[in-house]
């Protein structure tokens, strides 16, 4: 048995990879047994191509945020001064 990534893995099964593996895999099957057109196939995988786009930027993002994030100890305190309206 593989070992599990357990980083990338919550990842995947929330943003639904897997099904979209699946049905790729689904769609091709069909166009190799004639049931949808090369047309057909090439708009479900550019569909898929900006799904695994969207999920690139969203690890890239996630790393970046993570990367540059600060422990909550280390923020400073904001020190918050009111200023009386002017009449």
């Amino acid at each position: 048995m593989t070992a599990r990534d357990y980083e990338s893995a919550p990842v995947a099964e929330s943003l639904g990879l897997r099904h979209v593996v699946l049905a790729l895999v689904s769609d091709l099957d069909q166009l190799r047994a004639g049931a949808i057109s090369p047309q057909d196939a090439l708009a479900r995988s550019a569909l898929a191509k900006q799904i695994f786009n969207g999920v690139r930027l969203y690890l890239q993002a996630s790393r970046f945020i993570g990367d540059t994030a600060k422990p909550v100890g280390a923020v400073a305190e904001i020190e918050v001064t009111t200023q009386e309206p002017q009449e």
